[in-house]
C-alpha cells in the first residue's frame, strides 16, 4: 500500500503536459497531496505549494510521487541525485514511468540502505488472459480521443461523480499510472504484454448489475501511430456500450509527433464506432468530452454549440462545465 500524503515530484517537466500524473493527482485527490517539488527550469505547475524535500517531510509527507509522464517514461539521471536523498530522508517512492524504479541500481540500495519502499505501479500484477469477446453484463463507456492527453481520464472520472451524485452505480476503471495513483487500483495497460491487453480490459470490467456503468480510462489515440494500440485494446476489450469522443482543440498537431495533424471530431466518430461495433454492435457515440482550459469562457461555449448544431451530439468540458450532458445522455441509452 502507497503510503499518503504524496509530495509530488514535478522534476524538470517542460510543459503543463508533462506534468499531467501530479495534475490528476493534485485536481481528484488534493488531500492526499501537502505540496511540490520542481526543479529548476521545471515549467510545470500544479498550483500547491513548492516544497524542498524536507520540508514535505514537515508537512507530513510519506511518499515522494514522480509526477511526469514524459515521452518513453524515463527516469532522467538528473533526478536521481534528489531521488536518492529522498530516500536517505525516509520518503518512500512511487513511480508510474516506464523506466522502473527497482531497475536503478542507485535508487535500489539507497531504498535498501535506508529501509525504504519503492513502488513501480506500471508493473502488471496479475496473469490476464486472452481477451475471448463474449458478451458481460452491465454497461461500459469509454473515451476516445483525437490525440494522447487531451482528457479522456478526466472525461470518465467526472461521469462517474456526477452518476455516483444521481445515485446511479458507477465505478471509474483505470489503465493508466495516473489513475491507479488516484483510486489505488486498476491495469497498467501500456505495460501488458500485447496479446493479452485487450483480456486485461475485460479482467478490468467484468460482469456487473444491468444498470451498473464501468467508466474506462481511455488511452492513446486510433490516429496516434506511436500509442495506437492501447486504444484498439480498450475498444475491443471493454465492448462500449456508449463511447464518448475526446478533443483538445487548440494544439498545433499530435503530442510529440509535429509532422502529423489531429483528425476532425467527425473523422474520429467514423473512424471508432465500426472498430466499437466489432465487439459490441450495439454500441453508440453518446456526446463529446473537450478540454477547453486554454479558451475564454465565451469561446468555450461557443466552440462547444458549434459541435452540437455540426455533430448533433451534446459537447461540454466535464471538467469546466459538468459532465450532466453525457451522464444525461447514459440515461437516455
Amino acid at each position: 500500500m502507497i503510503q499518503t500524503p504524496y509530495l509530488l515530484f514535478l522534476g524538470d517537466a517542460p510543459d503543463q503536459l508533462a506534468a499531467k500524473v501530479a495534475r490528476g493527482i493534485a485536481d481528484w485527490r488534493p488531500e492526499n497531496s501537502v505540496g511540490q517539488f520542481r526543479m529548476e527550469g521545471c515549467g510545470a505547475d500544479v498550483g500547491l505549494p513548492d516544497m524542498t524535500l524536507e520540508e514535505g517531510l514537515a508537512a507530513g509527507a510519506k511518499t515522494l510521487v514522480i509526477g511526469v509522464a514524459n515521452r518513453g517514461g524515463v527516469i532522467s539521471d538528473a533526478w536521481k541525485e534528489i531521488l536518492v536523498k529522498a530516500l536517505q530522508l525516509g520518503y518512500d517512492i512511487a513511480s508510474g514511468l516506464h523506466n522502473l524504479l527497482r531497475d536503478e541500481d542507485e535508487l535500489m540500495a539507497a531504498a535498501r540502505v535506508n529501509g525504504r519502499t519503492l513502488f513501480d505501479v506500471r508493473i502488471p500484477s496479475v496473469a490476464y488472459p486472452i481477451a475471448n469477446g463474449k458478451k458481460r453484463t452491465g454497461k461500459r463507456c469509454l473515451a476516445v480521443g483525437t490525440d494522447c492527453s487531451v482528457g479522456k481520464m478526466y472525461t470518465g472520472l467526472c461521469m462517474d461523480a456526477e452518476m455516483r451524485k444521481r445515485g446511479m452505480k458507477s465505478t471509474f476503471r483505470p489503465t493508466g499510472q495516473t489513475g491507479i495513483l488516484i483510486t489505488g487500483g486498476g491495469v497498467p495497460l501500456d505495460a501488458v504484454v500485447a496479446d493479452f491487453m485487450a483480456g486485461s480490459v475485460e479482467y478490468l470490467t467484468p460482469d456487473n448489475d444491468a444498470d451498473h456503468w464501468d467508466h474506462i480510462e481511455g488511452q492513446g489515440s486510433l490516429f496516434h501511430v506511436s500509442y495506437s494500440g492501447v486504444t484498439m485494446a480498450l475498444i475491443h476489450g471493454g465492448q462500449p456500450d456508449a463511447i464518448v469522443l475526446a478533443h483538445e482543440p487548440t494544439r498545433d498537431h499530435m503530442r510529440g509527433l509535429p509532422e502529423y495533424q489531429q483528425p476532425t471530431l467527425e473523422e474520429l466518430r467514423d473512424m471508432a464506432l465500426p472498430l466499437a461495433r466489432v465487439a459490441n454492435p450495439a454500441c453508440q457515440v453518446i456526446g463529446v468530452s473537450v478540454n477547453t482550459q486554454h479558451m475564454g469562457e465565451d469561446e468555450a461555449k461557443a466552440y462547444l454549440a458549434n459541435i452540437e448544431s455540426r455533430m448533433g451530439l451534446p459537447a461540454t468540458d466535464p471538467y469546466r462545465f459538468g459532465a450532466e450532458k453525457l451522464v444525461d445522455a447514459l440515461e437516455a441509452l
